[in-house]
């Protein structure tokens, strides 16, 4: 049995924080039931690129799901959905606030109909604040969080990370809130609203820059320990081009990096400041005179915590993450689509294809008690589809 197993999950988010944050509940054994409008539905369906005329992020996202179209701007649709809402026990939703208040279907209203319901709320900048209202997206959650400032290089604007920070912290800072919120259901019978802000979220990413700035220390943008300030924490090029991370930073694994490769310095290289930057010099030379090859060599040989970058497109073949289970292959329309795990899934459990956009809606209506004429009517009036 998997954990979530019987709890169900109705998920009116699309993109990637939401449904990131029910495909964990998904891989916990959640029955998540996706709600599309009668528009384009989620559109990370028609981001490329596509395999089997599918998405593949919206595939990975979206496995093991069901859809349900829902025109929740028509009295119908709204009607139906409030009674729908009544066989779940979680609703997630990433809509602006009072969103859904406008579309007569807002938290204070479900929560009066349904007393169990657990409400998560996913928004860029929370429920309240001066900032609530306004429109964003990872790197603007990133600025506004003060993570950003943290970034290198020192000179010029800060790097943009390579992928979305905030809104997958956001999606599992949603699906860890909705776990507390059941377990308190468990014991008080009662639901509750989850105020999830994907800027809130990443806060604690960048816990020692952070910590050091709310105690009146000044954060150096790249020039702290772990941003760029020490050589002995950085990526350099090896001879073949590959890019090489080197973490040496307690002084065992420090002084066993420069006993084997040859690099004349004591323990002052853990220390920040300007010697770090002929050290840099140093070890970029001895990274350029061998090969990638050679270097993963030393590196299992000696564990001074040297590793290859992998390009996304070689994890597929990497022998680690294969022996650790987090990839596997699906099958949609009879094409083969590379899909990855969380690491909380069930390795055993093989997930159904994500959903055609409205592919469940007849049987999600009908297994919440709606007769088959009342799902006609429904559709007959374009409340659902």
């Amino acid at each position: 049995m998997r954990p979530l197993e019987g709890v169900r999950v109705l998920d009116l988010t699309r993109l990637i924080p939401g449904p990131f944050g029910t495909l964990v509940l998904t891989e916990l054994g959640a029955q998540v039931d996706k709600i599309e409008d009668a528009g384009l539905g989620d559109y990370l369906r028609y981001t490329q690129p596509q395999r089997a005329g599918t998405s593949v992020a919206f595939a990975a996202l979206n496995r093991d799901k069901r859809s349900a179209v829902v025109n929740l701007k028509t009295d119908e649709g709204c009607g139906a959905f409030r009674r729908l809402v009544g066989q779940y026990d979680v609703l997630c939703e990433q809509f602006r606030p009072g969103v859904l208040d406008r579309l007569g279907v807002g938290h204070q209203t479900l929560r009066e109909l349904h007393p169990r319901l657990v409400i998560c709320a996913l928004t860029g900048y929370g429920q309240t604040g001066p900032l609530a209202q306004r429109a964003g997206h990872d790197l603007n959650y990133l600025a506004r969080s003060g993570i950003l400032a943290a970034h290198g290089p020192a000179d010029g604007p800060p790097q943009v990370p390579g992928f979305q920070l905030a809104d997958v912290s956001g999606g599992m800072w949603c699906a860890i809130a909705i776990l507390a919120a059941l377990r308190r259901r468990d014991a008080t019978g009662v639901g509750e609203i989850c105020d999830i802000a994907m800027t809130d979220g990443v806060l604690g990413f960048a816990t020692v820059q952070l910590t050091a700035a709310l105690a009146g220390e000044s954060v150096k943008r790249g020039g702290e320990i772990l941003t760029g300030g020490l050589a002995a924490y950085g990526t350099y090029l090896a001879k073949d081009g590959v890019a090489m991370t080197l973490c040496a930073l307690e002084p065992k694994f420090w002084l066993k990096f420069a006993a084997v490769t040859g690099v004349e310095a004591d323990l002052d290289a853990l220390i920040p400041g300007e010697h770090q930057l002929a050290l840099r010099d140093k070890i970029a030379a001895v990274f350029a005179d061998k090969t990638s090859e050679q270097w993963r060599a030393l590196s299992a040989e000696h564990d001074f915590m040297v590793e290859p970058m992998v390009r996304p497109e070689e994890i597929a073949s990497d022998p680690h993450l294969q022996a650790r289970g987090l990839l596997f292959e699906q099958q949609i329309d009879g094409e083969t689509v590379p899909m990855f795990r969380t690491p909380v899934a069930d390795k055993d459990h093989i997930p159904s294809p994500a959903p055609k956009k409205g592919e469940h809606s007849r049987a999600i209506f009908s297994e919440a008690g709606f007769s088959a004429d009342e799902i006609a009517q429904l559709m007959d009036c374009g409340a659902i589809a």
